[in-house]
């Protein structure tokens, strides 16, 4: 019996290549400096993997920002702007591509699938000549061989590579991307050459676009990227994994019809549906990578569950040919629960991180080869048990709460217009009010304070003292720049979803829980183990301590309950939408405390709404229902005064622009500015939206400083579309990895670009 890995973790159990990263980037070490502490990152993962009993073992699954920009390195289809002139891509034109630099913006930047992890989008054309131009994937694998270790190469596959890719400025929107198959295999085959010379026997490739609702157009070029790959793969043993989701019925007859593949990959853990697909006719002689362990959550594999599923899928294929694997790369899940000395025995118990999920897969591939570790399994069972009977994990009043919601849909009682009339008598803002989103930049210093409070190093006199003291300066930051709704810059907070669920019940939280979500930006989700209740106010002390430093609005700031269901490890023992109710009515007790206590904006981001929408079309709507109710259902008791705010980040809106109308909210942000303003088409095309809206008018992902006139041509794309009584001007999301030295003067921009425009607008009366 064999076992596998997917992908795992790139930053390391102490976020080492995060810590590696900014330092180059800040000038404070050199590129052989970064290049070390990767290679000791990758040797390390090798080696634990194959200590661990791993057959197949991955390589090139490490990336210094992201693997699509990584082949989009590999392709050498560079944007013309980066005045890359051939030869192997370094780290300049690499990170230029991913951050942007001091004259050029970054390459669009979205989310991997329906995962808070972030991938660079390729932007081709008909005129991009591909190159041979990063040797990577080579030369991990040699590296990986140096060290004794024989791995799999993993590749983006062709085809799922073109369909996350857009056309470049400048070309059509209608551009065929797959029209391109024909330009790109040539240098597939080039690195699969290599890989041959090299010593390879396994090559992985990743096309998890097969889960997605394909056409038959799609699914042919599958077809012929492989027929045409099927020469050049002769003599290799050549796995196609698919992630994610189910893949539907047409995408599994096309994939096991493909000539050349020895194996394919299957996501059994969101991909129940497969398994009957499987039973249902795999092609004899093929190997089946059966996903069993989750590559998404932290809960520990229900060992017993899972051997059963696995002993069925043997009688199918055989022992020869099943291999035991994860759902899909470890990267989305946490690196290793060793780290995790602090965290609650019990919970812990319960648990499995990227570390004990490759012990996991082993055990389970043992135990079918009649190696059983019979203490293993009984221990598991043991933790399973313990889980399901705790008393912690249950509220029943919580439980009939959330229960009784089903039945409304909990609107507003006036709509709008009307709000927006009686919120414009009391605020008195010009118009395109400026705001920003919330969180300003988090100093070393700030940082410290917090670290030295929860140590219990300094008192809670002082370290009061020290973030009252740190809101009054964003507080006269803002009013120095002339900003209409200001924020006070939540230093309190460490991030937006773990500073809500260290207050609320049924939540546990890590120490060194890190997952990245793009570049060297690290989340730390919390797990949310039990039914969700607040038992106490949560930010009202601070609101209201920073209305007391203004007479201009103060925007209370919360984190929307899909949002926190979405950035936390869920519970898998009952729906995620009974979870989401839960965080909602907490999420309303506190909306309503925030009015009692004289905030009249009320900002409830829900980032990643748009995130977990299903990747298959028919699943949307049930998603959508539930959660844009979770949205109302926290804010439903306001007063028609009260305004209450929303924030999405990085998605595709389009799709959805109705459901977010349906949200309900008076103001929405939503990030525009490195899509190329995808989401104006929308209005473009005929949707009217009567809220206010403030589509973000520059990149705060980039250190970049845009100027006065940038702003300002942005926001005038936008009147083009939108009303002006309607539009607010804001940056594209949150401050808080920014420095002041790039947030003043682009904020200061921002506000002479605004102003510049309402000078034009009343002139032109």
């Amino acid at each position: 019996m064999a076992s596998h890995i997917v992908g795992y973790p790139r930053m390391g159990p102490k976020r080492e290549l995060k810590f590696a990263l900014e330092s180059f980037w800040d000038g404070k070490s050199s590129a052989e400096e970064l290049q070390k502490v990767a290679a000791d990152l990758r040797s390390s993962i090798w080696k634990q993997m194959a200590d661990a009993g791993i057959k197949y073992i991955p390589s090139n699954t490490f990336s210094y920002y992201d693997q699509v920009l990584d082949t989009t390195a590999m392709l050498g289809a560079v944007p013309t702007r980066y005045n890359w002139n051939g030869g192997e891509i370094g780290f300049n034109t690499y990170f230029s591509m991913a951050r942007g630099n001091a004259s050029v913006p970054a390459m669009e930047m979205t989310k991997w699938f329906d995962t808070n992890y972030h991938f660079i989008v390729p932007e081709l054309g008909p005129d991009v000549k591909f190159s041979y131009a990063s040797h990577k994937a080579v030369t991990e694998y040699k590296e990986a061989k140096s060290l004794g270790v024989d791995t799999v190469p993993v590749l983006i596959g062709p085809v799922t590579y073109l369909l996350l890719s857009k056309p470049a400025k400048g070309v059509e929107k209608t551009f065929p991307l797959l029209s391109l198959l024909d330009k790109i295999l040539p240098i597939y085959k080039e690195v699969i050459a290599e890989l041959k010379v090299a010593g390879a026997s396994w090559i992985q490739f990743d096309e998890p676009t097969l889960v997605m609702d394909l056409d038959s157009h799609q699914l042919k070029a599958f077809t012929k990227a492989y027929v045409e790959l099927e020469s050049s793969l002769s003599g290799l043993n050549v796995l196609v994994e698919t992630y994610f989701a189910d893949v539907p019925a047409d995408a599994f007859k096309t994939l096991t019809a493909l000539k050349g593949v020895t194996a394919f990959g299957f996501d059994l853990i969101r991909g129940t549906k497969t398994l009957d697909l499987i039973k249902g006719g795999l092609p004899s002689g093929k190997y089946l990578f059966a996903g069993v362990v989750d590559g998404r959550n932290i809960w520990a594999n229900d060992l017993d569950a899972s051997l059963i599923t696995l002993k069925s899928l043997e009688g199918i294929v055989g022992n020869e040919k099943l291999v035991v694997s994860t759902s899909c790369s470890l990267l989305h899940t946490a690196v290793d629960l060793v780290n995790e000395t602090k965290l609650d025995t019990e919970i812990k118990s319960w648990l499995a991180f990227a570390a004990q999920k490759v012990v996991e897969v082993n055990a389970l591939a043992k135990a079918l080869a009649g190696q059983k570790d019979e203490a293993f399994f009984s221990a598991n069972a043991a933790a399973q048990a313990s889980r399901k009977n705790s008393p912690r994990v249950t509220n029943e009043a919580v439980q009939k709460a959330a229960a009784a919601l089903r039945g409304s849909d909990h609107r507003r009682a006036t709509n709008v217009s009307a709000r927006l009339d009686a919120q414009q008598k009391k605020l008195n803002l010009p118009i395109l009010p400026t705001t920003t989103i919330g969180s300003f930049p988090q100093t070393i210093e700030l940082r410290r304070v917090r670290r030295e409070y929860k140590a219990k190093k300094i008192s809670e006199e002082e370290y009061v003292k020290a973030i009252k003291e740190e809101i009054s300066k964003v507080v006269k930051l803002q009013e120095e720049l002339d900003i209409d709704v200001l924020v006070h810059g939540e230093p309190e907070r460490n991030d937006m979803v773990e500073y809500f669920g260290e207050q609320l019940s049924g939540f546990a939280f890590t120490a060194n829980g890190w997952v990245q979500s793009y570049g060297s930006r690290c989340v730390k989700p919390p797990i949310i183990y039990g039914d969700v209740s607040r038992p106490n106010p949560m930010t009202i002390f601070w609101s209201t301590a920073a209305q007391t430093m203004t007479q201009r609005p103060m925007k209370g700031m919360l984190t929307g309950p899909v949002t926190i269901l979405n950035w936390s490890f869920v519970r898998n023992d009952q729906p995620r939408f009974e979870t989401c109710y839960q965080i909602a009515l907490a999420i309303k007790d506190e909306v309503e405390d925030l009015e009692k206590a004289g905030i009249t904006v009320i900002q409830i981001d829900e980032a990643a709404l748009r995130e977990g929408l299903p990747l298959r079309k028919a699943e949307h709507a049930f998603y959508l229902d539930w959660a844009v109710h979770s949205f109302r259902i926290t804010n439903v008791g306001v007063q028609d005064t009260t305004q209450i705010h929303t924030h999405m980040c990085y998605s595709n809106f389009n799709d959805i622009i109705h459901s977010i109308i349906d949200m309900d909210a008076d103001v929405i942000t939503i990030e525009n500015s490195r899509s190329d303003e995808k989401l104006l088409s929308v209005f473009r095309e005929g949707v009217k939206y009567g809220a206010g809206i403030g589509p973000g008018v520059y990149d705060i992902h980039s250190p970049r400083i845009p100027s006065t006139e940038e702003i300002a041509d942005r926001i005038n794309k936008m009147l083009a579309v939108l009303e002006t009584n309607i539009l607010w001007v804001n940056p594209d999301c949150g401050l808080k990895t920014r420095k002041y030295a790039e947030v003043k003067p682009a904020l200061q921009n921002m506000v002479a670009a605004a102003k510049l425009l309402r000078t034009e607008l009343a002139s032109a009366k």
